[in-house]
């Protein structure tokens, strides 16, 4: 199984890697922002850069739809995983387009009211985790995992 990770430095990357008994042993890459924390937590990972500032920036919407297509056609992965912000939007789009499964993990902190990013790949997913019972409520398709941290 090759994995596709895609989130926005930070904490969106934080709780992806998170999930390091998951995906230690599995064909895996990475697309995130270019910052420090990026590359020092996925220093010996293979990682894509996507454009940056991603909310409310159309252009870099439009960058991010182009990489997209162009890194998922290239690397072919078998499922897209991604716990936000925006850049994840693009590759789950394209990615479906594609045939990917995809999984998204709404963030810990959200835990009565959506993401933006989770109101706009709901639809087009084939897993939806939510760390909290009470999200159930906002996505009723939601699989309540428990807490990443």
């Amino acid at each position: 199984m090759k994995i596709c990770f895609v989130g926005s430095s930070g904490g969106h990357l934080t709780q992806l890697y998170m999930l390091k008994k998951f995906w230690w042993d599995k064909e895996r890459f990475w697309v995130t922002f270019d910052k420090e924390d990026a590359r020092s937590l996925l220093k010996n990972e293979k990682v894509y850069s996507c454009y940056f500032p991603t909310n409310r920036n159309f252009l870099n919407l439009i960058r991010n739809t182009f990489l997209a297509w162009k890194v998922i056609r290239k690397e072919k992965p078998d499922v897209i995983i991604s716990s936000g912000a925006a850049v994840a939007v693009p590759f789950f789009y394209i990615g479906k387009l594609f045939g990917k499964k995809l999984v998204y993990i709404e963030v810990y902190d959200r835990f009565d009211k959506p993401t933006v990013t989770g109101k706009l790949v709901y639809p087009v997913t084939d897993a939806f985790i939510v760390q909290w019972e009470e999200m159930k409520e906002v996505y009723p398709k939601s699989i309540n995992l428990g807490g990443i941290f």
